[in-house]
C-alpha cells in the first residue's frame, strides 16, 4: 500500500470519508491534516451509519492508527464527545488507535462566541461559516497567540497564555453585543479537557516517519475540499485553512517525497454548502431532485446542499492544483433515472461578463445500479459517462462509488482492487 493523500475536488461533502474507510482495510495509519470539526465524514458500514467531525475515518479499522496533525484546529469538547459516541458503539479507543498532536492548535470558546457574533453583525454579507470557531482559531494560530495542545496538559502555560490574550477576546465579544466570558471558568474547564486528552498526546511527525520506516503505509485525510481552499478556491467564500494536496505536508510534518499516490474525490454532480459562486447550480427541478435522491444537506449543519450538474472544468483544474494521480467517483447511483446527464465542459461569458457554463448532453440510464459488483455490470450509458469524465480530465477514474455502503464500492485500478 503506497502512502495516499485523499482530497475533495469540489466544494466538499464529496464522500471522502467513504473512500478513506474503503483505502484504509491496508494502511497502518490515517493522518487528518487540516480543519477542525466544520468537517463531516460520514461511513455507511453494514448499513450502519456513522458520522465523524474530528477522528480520521479509519477509526472504524481495528487495526488503524488514527492522527489528528498539527495543522487541524481541534475542538476538545467535540473530541471527547466522539470518543464517547465510539464506545457506546463498541469501540473502546486507546492510545494504540488514537494520537493527537501537540502542536494541533486549539478552538476556545471566545473563537466560537467571535465567529457567532462576527456572522451575525454582516446579515446578508455572511460567507456561511459553520460558526464553530474555526476562522477565529486559524487567525490566532497565524497571528502567534494561539493555544496548542501542549498547553492543555501544562497548567501554568496555558494559564499564562489566557492572561495574555483574554482581555483583548472579551473586549472584542462585547464590542459585537456578545457577554464577556470567565477566565476561570475556562481555564478550569480547558485543565480538564487536557487531563482527560493527555494520553493521546504526541510528537505526531515522529510517529508517521515511524510506521513508515518499520514499513507500514499512511493515508492522509483532507477536509472540505479543493476549492474551499484559502489560496486556492473561491475567495472569500472558501475555509481558513489550505484544503489541497500540498497541506498534507505542513499539516503532518512529513516531507513531499513522503507522498506516493493522490486520490482526487469527486461527486458525480456538484454541490455547494453556503454561499459563493456556483456556475452549474440548478435552481429548479434538476437541482431538488439531485438533493432529494442524493440527501443532499450537511454532515455538520444540517443545511441543505445548493445542486447541479457536474462541472468538470473544475475537477480539471483541481487536478492541477493537486496533482492527481488518480479520481474516485461517488454518487453515482444518484444520476439513475436521468434521460440525460450533463456536464459542464467550460465557460462562456455574457453581456455583464459572468460566467456561463457550456454543457455536454450525455444520454442516461434508467437502471438501479446500487447492487452492481463489477464496472462492466453498469449500463452502458453509465460506463459511457465514466468514460467522457476521464477523458475530459485526463486523469483516470480507478474508483466508482454505487451506493453509501462500503460493500458498494467498485475498485478498477491496483490501488482500489480487492478492497472491501
Amino acid at each position: 500500500m503506497p502512502n495516499v493523500v485523499v482530497v475533495g475536488t469540489q466544494w466538499g461533502d464529496e464522500g471522502k470519508g467513504k473512500v478513506v474507510d474503503f483505502l484504509s482495510e491496508r494502511a497502518q495509519a490515517v493522518a487528518r491534516f487540516q480543519g477542525g470539526n466544520n468537517a463531516g465524514h460520514t461511513l455507511v458500514i453494514q448499513g450502519v451509519k456513522s458520522v465523524f467531525h474530528l477522528i480520521p475515518s479509519g477509526i472504524l479499522r481495528e487495526h488503524c492508527l488514527c492522527v489528528i496533525g498539527n495543522g487541524v484546529v481541534m475542538d476538545p469538547a467535540v473530541l471527547l464527545e466522539e470518543l464517547r459516541q465510539l464506545g457506546e458503539m463498541g469501540h473502546h479507543i486507546g492510545r494504540e488507535r488514537l494520537a493527537v498532536s501537540a502542536s494541533a492548535h486549539v478552538i476556545m470558546p471566545y473563537h466560537r462566541a467571535l465567529d457567532h457574533l462576527r456572522e451575525e453583525a454582516v446579515g446578508n454579507l455572511t460567507i456561511g461559516t459553520t460558526r464553530r470557531g474555526i476562522g477565529p482559531c486559524y487567525e490566532d494560530k497565524v497571528g502567534r497567540r494561539g493555544i496548542r495542545v501542549e498547553h492543555l496538559i501544562d497548567g501554568n502555560r496555558l494559564r499564562l497564555v489566557l492572561e495574555q490574550v483574554f482581555e483583548e477576546k472579551n473586549r472584542a465579544i462585547q464590542e459585537y453585543g456578545g457577554e464577556p466570558l470567565d477566565i476561570d471558568e475556562v481555564y478550569a474547564q480547558y485543565l480538564e479537557y487536557g487531563l482527560a486528552l493527555k494520553a493521546f498526546v504526541c510528537d505526531t511527525s515522529a510517529l508517521l516517519h515511524q510506521i513508515r520506516d518499520d514499513g507500514g503505509s499512511v493515508l492522509f485525510e483532507g477536509a472540505q475540499g479543493t476549492f474551499l481552499d484559502v489560496d486556492h478556491g473561491t475567495y472569500p467564500f472558501v475555509t481558513s485553512s489550505n484544503t489541497t494536496a500540498g497541506a498534507a505536508c505542513a499539516g503532518s510534518g512529513v516531507g513531499p517525497t513522503f507522498i506516493d499516490e493522490v486520490v482526487g474525490i469527486c461527486k458525480a454532480y456538484t454541490t455547494r454548502v453556503g454561499a459563493g459562486p456556483f456556475p452549474t447550480e440548478d435552481h429548479g427541478e434538476i437541482g431538488a431532485a439531485l438533493r432529494e435522491k442524493g440527501g443532499e444537506f450537511g454532515a455538520t449543519t444540517g443545511r441543505p446542499r445548493r445542486c447541479g450538474w457536474l462541472d468538470v472544468e473544475l475537477i480539471r483544474k483541481a487536478s492541477q492544483l493537486n496533482g492527481l494521480t488518480t479520481i474516485a467517483l461517488t454518487k453515482l447511483d444518484v444520476l439513475s433515472g436521468f434521460d440525460v446527464v450533463k456536464v459542464c465542459t467550460g465557460y462562456e461569458s455574457d453581456e455583464s461578463g459572468a460566467l456561463i457554463p457550456v454543457y455536454e448532453d450525455i444520454a442516461g440510464w434508467s437502471e438501479d445500479i446500487s447492487e452492481c459488483v463489477t464496472f462492466d455490470a453498469l449500463p452502458q450509458n453509465c460506463r459511457d459517462y465514466v468514460h467522457r469524465i476521464e477523458e475530459i480530465v485526463g486523469v483516470s477514474i480507478g474508483l466508482v462509488s454505487v451506493g453509501p455502503d462500503r460493500r458498494q464500492t467498485i475498485g478498477l485500478t491496483e490501488l482500489f482492487e480487492g478492497l472491501k
